[in-house]
């Protein structure tokens, strides 16, 4: 595999109540408030404000005399703070020929093994999903241990044929079978492909048919896009929007090539004003 760097930060959608992490945003007993709401089973950090404005209405119907407020047990409102959670991140990983061709495999690991190291600083599960030749492996099962992933990665074997189909509906089962274990552990789904399918009748079609799957169940997903070459067929991008997720190439992957974009807009915007600025005087 290629030298590790530090990647995008992928998030799942919406708000969890996952086990706290570095990656999601989650209701949790950290982090910041963000409303109040009434006691659901134990009262927790009391939201003192919303506590008063909830009481303050009632204080003539309950006879208030002097001048401290007539509380009662269903006044009492508690904070919901947001933070982050960590998520369970399934890699399901392209191993076939077409991945190996032009030497490909040494960038697509660096670009993995990048990404399994982002999920270990923020307290993620990984699993590792592999497909090739006539099926698809569960190389690693959903652990904590990055350590593990990243030596199965390392010793990845390549080549034949492109089950993408297999590879999606082993996901699909693993994901189930994790659901029943941990419901308030999110799913992230990485596709490291460059979107080809073969073996099989109606490859392409049938990895379609999985892939609606994820998008009927709402799974976040993320689509590293592997493909190279003068000539793309754009297959890995197609197989993103019909997960309902992200495509993203592996140029497009390091975060410090995103802050470079950013860096050179802000410069261009510069010269830009700069150039408008000098017009208008010399007019």
């Amino acid at each position: 595999a290629g030298d590790p760097y530090r990647t995008q930060l992928f998030t799942v959608k919406g708000t969890g109540h996952g086990a706290q992490g570095r990656r999601s945003p989650a209701e949790t007993t950290g982090g910041h408030t963000i409303r109040a709401r009434r006691p659901q089973g134990a009262l927790g950090r009391l939201h003192l404000t919303a506590t008063l404005q909830a009481a303050a209405p009632h204080q003539a119907a309950r006879g208030r005399s002097g001048r401290a407020l007539v509380v009662h047990k269903d006044d009492f409102r508690e904070q919901v703070r947001q933070g982050r959670e960590s998520n369970l991140v399934l890699f399901v990983v392209d191993a076939s020929g077409s991945m190996a061709a032009r030497q490909r495999m040494t960038t697509v690991k660096g670009a993995v093994l990048s990404l399994l190291m982002d999920a270990y600083q923020r307290r993620d599960k990984i699993g590792m999903i592999t497909f090739r030749g006539a099926g698809a492996e569960l190389a690693l099962p959903p652990t904590s241990s990055v350590e593990v992933g990243a030596a199965r990665l390392e010793s990845l074997p390549t080549g034949g044929r492109t089950p993408l189909a297999a590879g999606l509906l082993r996901a699909h089962e693993v994901l189930r079978v994790e659901r029943l274990r941990d419901p308030s552990r999110r799913p992230l789904l990485v596709v490291v492909t460059d979107g080809r399918a073969t073996g099989g009748r109606d490859a392409l079609a049938r990895s379609h048919r999985a892939a609606a799957l994820f998008a009927a169940q709402g799974t976040a997903s993320v689509v590293l896009d592997c493909e190279s070459g003068p000539v793309r067929l754009g297959l890995a991008r197609t197989l993103a929007g019909l997960l309902g997720g992200t495509a993203v190439g592996l140029d497009e992957l390091r975060a410090e090539g995103v802050a470079s974009l950013v860096r050179e807009s802000r410069s261009d915007n510069r010269s830009a004003n700069r150039a408008t600025t000098a017009m208008r005087k010399a007019a």
